[in-house]
Parts: structure tokens; sequence; C-alpha cells
């Protein structure tokens, strides 16, 4: 009888697009997935047509929505609209119920995989005597110092905030500062315990995948398989199964069409994953910046987010002519195309003619870039995107930082300073080198007898044997 693994993805395109990726890869082992799908309490269009994508070859069960809190549950003395990360955390412990309901109700189910937000189902598979893994959606490096982080703050007598600039060090990652840790983390908060308890509790589950290879981030995959990221108790295993990209295979975007016309490897990709946006007056700086540097770029630009505006609800479309400066778009013509909100990013990547990425090092748009053997201009915006730029930077030495991030404004003189040094430099050159390298081996990994493939293969041998016992 073949196996059935259940996927639960949580909500967020970010974290479903690389688990669709891992469902291919049990179906390619001959495993049956099912996806125990969470619909966002915010309808996301985004979230929407990657489930529609990947249902031509994949199972999607919708779990009903939980049953409305009650009065007497949701009444408080602090009318102050909770965390979006608190939020999330409750919404995903509502889901219990169903996600119960549905297991129960299928005739064999072998394995649970959770994404690391759905910390809650570890209870669910608990109950039911389930093997339970978690599908890290992020690097390796993050993972290494999160599991670390919960103890460590315990152990302080100041706060992250209170560091600020000053240097941390931990098992599995280079020095860094500690303002590059989330600012959920950074903050005393709830937002901050409900994410430690998160990071707690990920050694109560079977083991761990993760969307890396072992050759891309060395030190901190050895740090984890030594169990010296988890003070004070076991680490489960963790299988290095990556690099898992999603997508591809669009050819209608007008903007591949341009790219078409380009020379090879000439042109700068901005672009800043499904919720970077900025206010107007960086849209200008950048703008200037890239007309400064006289290089070809594709830049998608989103409508900046507003104050009121709420987490996970999609924007409206941008209006170039009020967002960019007087004449940019006519000046720019013969080399440049800015696209509204969004663009087949990994085909974009791939092209022939893309020959730098601009990213906000969200881990997904990473591997993209790594895979596509581009180097990366670094400018994170939230989340663990600090931390990815410290191992992008310093570690794998696959990218430059755009400085001034952490500050109100990335000015234009910065913008064309680091196009002009990855497009026309010889460390540009060097840099571009190292990437495609580090794209031969991601493609080998991958392959029979590769390590992540070898590590897919011992962790089906492993579920094996916890579903026997």
């Amino acid at each position: 009888m073949k196996k059935t693994v259940v996927l639960y993805p949580g909500f967020g395109v970010g974290h479903l697009t690389p688990m669709v990726a891992l469902a291919k890869v049990f179906l390619q082992h001959g495993v049956d997935v099912t996806f125990a799908l969470v619909e966002p309490p915010v309808k996301s269009p985004d979230f929407s047509a990657a489930v529609k994508r990947a249902a031509e070859s994949i199972t999607f069960h919708v779990l009903p929505p939980p049953p409305p809190p009650s009065a007497s549950a949701g009444s408080s003395s602090d009318d102050a609209p909770k965390h979006h990360m608190i939020q999330l955390f409750d919404f995903l412990g509502a889901m219990n119920a169903p996600l119960r309901d549905f297991l129960r109700s299928l005739p064999s189910v072998h394995a649970l995989v959770i994404d690391m937000f759905c910390t809650d189902a570890l209870d669910v598979a608990a109950e039911l005597e389930l093997p339970v893994y978690f599908f890290y959606a992020s690097g390796a490096g993050d993972l290494a110092v999160f599991l670390n982080i919960p103890s460590v703050r315990a152990s302080m007598n100041t706060s992250f905030a209170e560091l600020g600039d000053s240097l941390l060090s931990l098992p599995g990652a280079p020095p860094f500062k500690a303002s590059d840790l989330p600012e959920e983390v950074v903050k005393d908060s709830e937002a901050a315990k409900a994410v430690f308890r998160m990071f707690e509790r990920m050694p109560e589950s079977n083991g761990i995948l993760i969307n890396t290879f072992d050759s891309l981030e060395t030190r901190a995959v050895c740090a984890l398989r030594d169990g010296l990221c988890v003070p004070n108790r076991a680490t489960p295993p963790v299988y290095c199964i990556g690099p898992l990209v999603s997508g591809g295979g669009e050819n209608e975007h007008e903007c591949l069409r341009w790219l078409d016309m380009q020379p090879d490897n000439s042109v700068v990709f901005l672009s800043f994953g499904s919720m970077g946006t900025f206010p107007k007056k960086q849209l200008e700086e950048i703008a200037i910046g890239l007309e400064k540097s006289g290089q070809r770029f594709l830049w998608v630009v989103r409508t900046p987010r507003s104050a009121d505006h709420k987490f996970g609800q999609p924007l409206p479309e941008p209006d170039l002519d009020e967002l960019l400066p007087d004449g940019f778009l006519e000046r720019t013509n013969d080399r440049g195309l800015v696209v509204k909100s969004w663009a087949p990013q990994v085909d974009v990547l791939r092209h022939r003619a893309t020959g730098a990425f601009v990213t906000h090092c969200g881990w997904n748009s990473t591997l993209e870039g790594i895979t596509a053997g581009l180097p990366l201009l670094c400018w994170p915006l939230y989340a663990e995107q600090r931390m990815n730029k410290v191992f992008i930077v310093e570690e794998m030495r696959l990218g430059v930082e755009m400085r001034g991030y952490s500050e109100e404004v990335v000015k234009a003189d910065e913008v064309e300073a680091k196009v002009r040094l990855v497009m026309e430099s010889e460390g540009g050159q060097a840099l571009r080198e190292r990437v495609v390298a580090t794209k031969v081996r991601a493609a080998e990994v991958l392959k029979e007898g590769g390590s992540s493939h070898a590590a897919f293969v011992k962790f089906l041998e492993d579920m094996e044997t916890v579903t026997r016992s």
C-alpha cells in the first residue's frame, strides 16, 4: 500500500509555495500527498492563484473555518488590536479541531508535515499518534539561531532591543548584530513570547526538513546536527532537502518579451516579494539611482502600504506616474521596464538577459536567485530577512549589502554604486563566478547520489521506522 502524507502549510503564499515543491518530491518518491489547507482570514489573490496552479497535480482539502470566538473569550479590557503574529497563532490554534477531524476521516495517514507556524498541530499529531515533521521554509542558518534564541533571551538581564548593534555569537552563525533579529524577537512583547514558544516546541517533532543544501550552509548544518542549537534537550533529526524552487513556465507576460530583446546578463531585476513595499520617497531614490547607473533594469513596483492597511490584504494597482520622478519612465524607456505589482519571478531570474537580482532576501527569492546563478543585491525588509542578509553576504559570499536599509531611506547614490559594482566591476565578476559555481552545486545535490536526494531518502526511511514503532 502506498504511503500517504498530509502537508499542512498554514497560510501565506511564501509558505505554501515551497511546500508545493516539497509535495512534488514526495510524489517523485512514490508517496501520496494531500494538503490540509487553511484559507486566510483575509482573502489573498496571490494565495488563491498559487493553489489554483498547484491543484492540477496535487490534492487540496480546504478545512472548514473554526467557529468564531465567544463574546466572553474575545472580551478584553485592552481594546488595542492584537499584533498580527498573535492573530496568526490564535487562528491556526483554532484550526486544530478541523484538522483533527480531517485526519480522522482519511483511511490511512503515515505522517503529518507542518509549517513552522502550525506548532499547535503537534498536539493533534500526539493525540492521533502520528509522526509529525516540520518543514522549515527558510534556511539552516536562521533555524540554528532561532532554536537557540529562547534560551539566550531567558539568560539575559536585558532585552535584544537594548543590545542594539552589539554583536551576538551563536552556534551555526557568524557574529551578527542583535538588531538583525526579527522585530518580533527584538521587542519584549506578547508576539515575541509566541515566537519563542514556536521554536521551543520544534524539538518535540520527529524531525525537521529544511529547504537548503549542505554545502550552501555548512556551518549551520553542522551545528544543528551536532546538537549545538537546542540547549538542554535533544535536537530532532535535520534533513536538508533543498533547494526546492517552484514556478516557471510563464510565457505570456510582457516583461519576458521585453527581456528577449536585451543582451545576455545585462538586466538588473528588482523585486521585493509579495509583502514588500516602499514609500514614494524611497521609490524616487531607487529610480534616480537606476537612471544614473546607466544599466538596463526590470523593476516590479507595488503600491506603498498605508498605515491602516490590514495584514495580508491585497494592494491596489500602483500609479507609476504619481509614484516615480517626472519623466523617469520616458527617459529610461530604451533600457528599462517598470511593471506593476507582479512579474513571473522564476522565469525572469532564469532568463538569459537577467544579470543581477535586487532582493528583499526572503528565502524563496534567495534560492530562486541562487539556482538561477545571479549575484544578489541584498535589501532586507522584515521578518528573518536581515538574518538572511548576514548569511548571504558574510557566510555564502553570494551577494552585497544595499547600505542604508535600516535607516529612513537608501540613497540614490548607494543604489547606483551597488548596481555598478555588481554589473561592471572586477569584484562583481568574482561574485558572479561564485554564484555560478553554487548554481551548479545546487543542481547536483538534487540528483540521485546528491546530498539533498540522499537526505530525502533517509527521511523516508526514518519515517517508515517511526511509523512501524
